[in-house]
């Protein structure tokens, strides 16, 4: 798979904004329709793009309060504290990290009650030793 400099500028586009047309690509990137359309259906050919998403906007966001959740687990529960805390909604991202933590859940809840009960069923799951919690203030970068 190689990525040139106009892929990776198509895909910064498409970052901002994944229904962008493709007329609009083009114009941006200095390319022709074609050849942006082309190269998006060789980027997911090739599994470089995987899907299209919702970006939520930031007044719905900052309705939201998120938090960074630390997760230390007992030895070889990975798998099945993986598949719980994926069947949990509120769970937005789930990273495997080295340290003195295993995993980091990126949670989002709509008032600090929901936060805590949340918080308390990732404590409470199988497999889930301790956990230490973060609430996010804001987001300074996001790309």
């Amino acid at each position: 798979m190689q990525i040139t400099d106009k892929d990776r500028e198509l895909l910064a586009l498409l970052g901002e904004n994944a229904r962008m047309p493709v007329a609009t690509l083009a114009r941006r990137l200095g390319l022709s329709r074609t050849t942006v359309q082309a190269r998006l259906e060789r980027l997911e050919r090739e599994g470089v793009i995987a899907g299209y998403g919702v970006r939520l906007s930031e007044a719905f966001q900052s309705g939201l309060i998120r938090a960074h959740v630390l997760i230390t687990i007992a030895p070889k529960t990975l798998p099945a504290v993986s598949v719980e805390l994926s069947a949990i909604r509120e769970v937005t991202t789930l990273h495997s990290v080295n340290g003195s933590f295993d995993l980091i859940a990126i949670v989002a809840a709509p008032s600090i009650a929901e936060l805590d009960r949340l918080i308390d069923h990732i404590g409470a799951l199988s497999g889930v030793e301790r956990t230490l919690s973060s609430i996010i203030l804001s987001t300074r970068i996001a790309r």
